[in-house]
């Protein structure tokens, strides 16, 4: 059965008042993981053991270039003690993304860093927003990504949702990155018109060809992701979950 996982930045408010209870309530939905937005000062060993009780995994984590590029060793060694393969960084500065030669030495960064958590046994990932499809020299800083760095160190977690926010097509990019996709995002688009982001399965994006591509190439893990909510938090990450499971 394919796994589905909640990243955690949907319920980041609960997440501040109560990390284990939210947890618990997230596992309660039938969540196979979690892909965490930080960790909350929770020691390692003691979210390890949260996870363990509540049956959860670690489905990844997302994690600043700061922390990134400051102690890549202390970051791999906590996400190791929680069970954590996939070290994933979900944004960049402007300076590290306003040129195609930013691009590149992002790139080249982003290279080094995969190497690094390989050496480790982990994976190294990065997650789209929309600015990856500014162009430079005639080309998406996103392909200019792709080309700059290695389909074995640095994985693609695409955000199908800011793909298609930004005027293009999801399933065109897991076709061209298919050897990078074993994390997916499954964000909904409301509408082209109002282009917030709703339950899955209320909005217009294609989730079953979606879906299927993500089956042809092995996709690992489906992440539920959702930023905007007309009803409470958990009652929209389980209608969303609800639905993903019935088409997976």
């Amino acid at each position: 059965m394919e796994k589905i996982g909640l990243q955690l930045w949907s319920v980041k408010e609960l997440c501040g008042e109560d990390f284990a209870g939210t947890l618990k309530k997230v596992s309660d939905i039938g969540y196979d993981g979690v892909e965490f937005a930080g960790f909350y000062d929770t020691p390692a060993r003691d979210l390890k053991k949260v996870l363990d009780d509540l049956g959860l995994c670690a489905c990844g984590s997302h994690t600043s270039i700061d922390l990134l590029t400051g102690d890549i060793d202390e970051v791999i060694e906590y996400n190791r003690v929680i069970g954590n393969e996939y070290i994933i960084c979900p944004a960049l500065p402007p300076e590290m993304r306003n040129s195609a030669d930013a691009w590149k030495r992002t790139g080249e960064l982003f290279n080094e860093l995969g190497s690094k958590c390989k050496d480790n046994g982990m994976k190294f990932g990065y997650h789209n927003h929309n600015f990856e499809f500014e162009k430079f020299d005639g080309k998406y800083g996103y392909d200019i990504l792709g080309e700059n760095t290695c389909s074995d160190l640095v994985l693609f977690e695409i955000d199908t949702y800011w793909v298609e926010y930004a005027g293009l097509k999801s399933v065109d990019y897991m076709e061209k990155y298919n050897n990078r996709l074993e994390l997916i995002h499954i964000k909904e688009l409301k509408s082209f018109e109002d282009k917030k982001s709703t339950e899955i399965g209320n909005g217009v994006m294609d989730f079953g060809a979606i879906v299927k591509l993500a089956k042809k190439y092995g996709t690992k893990w489906y992440i539920i992701e959702q930023e905007a909510f007309d009803k409470p938090y958990l009652q929209s990450v389980a209608e969303g979950y609800e639905y993903l499971r019935s088409i997976l």
